[in-house]
């Protein structure tokens, strides 16, 4: 169970950001803000740092990234160990994110959804649990995927 989550967005999910983190709180959880505080240009990557971060540490249990489409937010995000950010910009892809994937870190596109899907998603996420099982051998396995040895990997 996501307990206590931090949430971030760029000028691009700002607006979104905003309006979910009181929902957010009416849930019961509690809710950090890692910014951005305005709707002016930034650099998503600085606060995709923040937020990746915050739960490859521990910090916090879960994040919420937005930014306009959730693409940059995503791919940032899943740099850091331990962090699995789904795109989710529609509720069943928020519920398998949770039930097979384990994710911890849920991104949408503030400029892709509307504020009531949203609040779906969100409570989809918050509420569905991981199923473990055969599901926990796969996230294994992403965890030990190896970086090192890219140029000429093959796949067998």
């Amino acid at each position: 169970m996501i307990e206590n989550l931090i949430i971030g967005s760029d000028h691009g999910g700002f607006h979104l950001k905003e309006s979910l983190r009181g929902f957010i709180e009416k849930l019961g959880v509690k809710v950090e803000n890692a910014g951005t505080y305005d709707d002016s240009s930034v650099n998503y990557v600085t606060y995709a740092d923040r937020v990746a971060g915050d739960v490859s540490r521990g910090r916090f249990h879960g994040g919420i990234l937005l930014c306009g489409t959730g693409l940059g937010m995503s791919i940032a995000a899943n740099r850091f160990p331990n962090v699995r950010a789904a795109l989710c910009n529609d509720i069943f892809l928020a519920r398998m994110s949770r039930e097979h994937n384990d994710s911890n870190v849920l991104v949408m596109g503030g400029r892709v959804i509307g504020e009531e899907l949203a609040r779906e998603i969100v409570r989809t996420w918050l509420g569905t649990p991981f199923q473990g099982g055969r599901h926990m051998e796969r996230i294994q396995s992403i965890e030990n995927l190896s970086v090192c040895n890219v140029k000429g990997a093959s796949i067998e």
